[in-house]
């Protein structure tokens, strides 16, 4: 894998928690092929003539330092005191494996004149009849010395991190930011922001044929799809479609996937702007929004490019891959439609589902299988249980509240839609606050008084989020801030996908439909007192899974605020009495 900024290309990396990080660089020389070496320089001769390059145990020492001065810019892998401090908090080795090459022939040829004996692991040495304790004292002795202790869980993600940025979502620590003199900034990259172990093994192992991924929120599975739209726009040549249901999230994935030289070829879109397109594309007539309006207009514009597909007149499998975030969110005709796109050679098409999160009205009871909407789920279905994004604080309140309507699925039939029970990952952080007030104006005066409290505590702006249910709530909030000349930035689901920024410096103002698929550092959500059904928007089981979405996009810190008492209200203050 390509290592740091550099892309730097060692053959293996070995991370052992205890032993540390070890540089392995394969040849497969022959000793007849090694016509003359010295200790910079080997000359080899290669079915395309004679050919001189560079020493491969100064080629894996390289490697190794420039991978522990990348480490060594974070704090928190640098020890900080005793014998070693300032040095990095595991010891690193590097070696030579010759797979061509016997321990005897070796020690007979010139070779032991340039090549330290210890640094080298040979043919014979590697072997599947070797006993595995010589093999692992081989790798421990590439190492001259050791400190004694063992990387943490943490610590061992932090490394991984910084050695693969492919398995973050997107750059977010510049190396070319600090010049060699200059004291290390600190930095903390958070474990959201790094697959696992079983991510990362999905993500690499993903071949084509169709996927589907059941993850509860902030399992990860976004992150999985950016590595795979990431992977597809560097080894192939065709289109690639990235689809989710609501328009902010799409915003957000554009950002997150598409690497500005592709452009052309990664295509990402809420469903509707994307048959929106297809029709005019195709010179299909649009709905007239004087004949449709509303959930009308939407169920006529997805059934003309239904029709269309079926016709010919829009050809089916023009897509290399195509790529479902938020599939839950999807009717069963939608998702047949979708898998109609992908090109037959490939089959490529990955869906990620979250059954918890199923918001928009279907009827709990409506199943289907995907076998009838023509994915093949059999035999490749992954399902993430571990949440990562949420503190065990938020995620704790936020599932003993929903919990009676998201009891998980008792069938593991892989053709079917599943409801998965969340799992912490352990993270702590501060309790969940739930906030009393007289009115709902003063809950709009707390919120403007909290975020200035907390961008005082340098938290940047568009890492806090307010999301909120009714359409009253966001007007007031919207004009009490800008009056208060709090940058805030109202994300209208409604409106083009252009209308969310976030870059952009500014509170985000958010529905809790629109927040779906999003993250923010800080989170808050007034109006607990007007929910379930105080206008009649949903039942209570449909809203209590709305707010769990809500209060699930809360990284670190949530804040709630409440001018009544209510069902919920009542509810999340039982659910905050658990919170041990």
């Amino acid at each position: 894998m390509p290592v740091g900024k550099k892309q730097l290309h060692p053959d293996f990396i070995v991370l052992h928690p205890s032993r540390g990080l070890f540089i392995l660089e394969v040849k497969d020389w022959k000793l007849d092929t090694i016509q003359n070496i010295n200790p910079s320089t080997v000359t080899i001769i290669t079915e395309n003539g004679v050919k001189e390059v560079k020493h491969p145990l100064q080629q894996a020492r390289d490697y190794a330092l420039a991978v522990n001065k990348m480490l060594e810019k974070d704090r928190a892998l640098v020890q900080q005191e005793g014998k070693y401090q300032g040095k990095l908090i595991i010891p690193y080795g590097y070696g030579v494996v010759f797979t061509n090459i016997t321990r005897k022939a070796f020690n007979e040829s010139e070779l032991p004149a340039v090549f330290e004996e210890n640094l080298v692991i040979c043919k014979d040495e590697m072997l599947p009849s070797t006993d595995a304790g010589e093999f692992q004292q081989r790798v421990w002795d590439l190492s001259a010395y050791q400190f004694g202790k063992t990387l943490t869980s943490s610590q061992i993600n932090r490394i991984r991190w910084h050695i693969f940025p492919d398995l973050r979502p997107k750059q977010q620590f510049d190396d070319d930011s600090l010049s060699d003199e200059e004291t290390p900034k600190p930095f903390i990259p958070d474990i959201l922001k790094i697959m696992d172990l079983q991510q990362e093994q999905l993500a690499r192992s993903l071949g084509d044929g169709h996927r589907v991924i059941h993850g509860v929120a902030g399992s990860g599975k976004t992150m999985i799809l950016a590595y795979r739209c990431q992977h597809l726009a560097q080894v192939s040549n065709k289109p690639i479609l990235v689809l989710c249901f609501n328009v902010s999230l799409a915003a957000k994935l554009r950002q997150t996937i598409q690497d500005k030289n592709r452009v052309s070829r990664i295509k990402v879109r809420h469903f509707h702007g994307w048959c929106m397109d297809l029709l005019k594309k195709y010179d299909i007539p649009r709905p007239d929004s004087r004949e449709y309006q509303g959930e009308d207009y939407i169920e006529e514009l997805v059934q003309r490019v239904i029709t269309a597909v079926d016709a010919k007149l829009i050809p089916a499998g023009t897509y290399g891959a195509v790529m479902l975030d938020e599939g839950h969110d999807f009717k069963p005709e939608w998702l047949k439609l979708i898998a109609q796109m992908v090109n037959p050679e490939t089959n490529s098409l990955l869906i990620l589902y979250d059954d918890a999160q199923n918001l928009y009205g279907e009827k709990r009871d409506k199943k289907f299988s995907f076998k009838s909407v023509g994915i093949q789920a059999q035999g490749r279905t992954t399902i993430f249980k571990l949440n990562y994004r949420n503190t065990a604080q938020v995620l704790g309140v936020a599932y003993e509240f929903a919990k009676e309507v998201m009891q998980p699925t008792e069938t593991q039939d892989e053709d079917q839609q599943i409801l998965v029970e969340p799992s912490s990952a352990g993270r702590q952080g501060p309790k969940p606050d739930l906030i009393r007030l007289p009115s709902f104006k003063h809950e709009v005066d707390y919120l403007a008084g909290r975020v200035q409290q907390l961008h005082e505590r340098d938290i940047p702006w568009n890492e806090i989020a307010i999301i909120y249910r009714s359409n009253f709530m966001g007007d007031r909030i919207y004009k009490d801030f800008q009056q208060a000349q709090i940058p805030i930035e109202w994300v209208n689901a409604d409106s083009d996908s252009r209308n969310y920024h976030p870059d952009e410096q500014s509170i985000k103002l958010i529905t809790m439909y629109s927040s779906k698929g999003l993250e923010f550092p800080v989170v808050l959500i007034p109006g607990i007192g007007f929910m379930p059904d105080q206008y009649g928007h949903g039942t209570p089981e449909e809203e209590a899974r709305l707010l769990y979405v809500a209060m699930t996009r809360a990284i670190e810190q949530l804040i709630l605020t409440s001018d009544r008492s209510s069902q919920f209200t009542s509810r999340l203050e039982t659910a905050l009495g658990k919170l041990v």
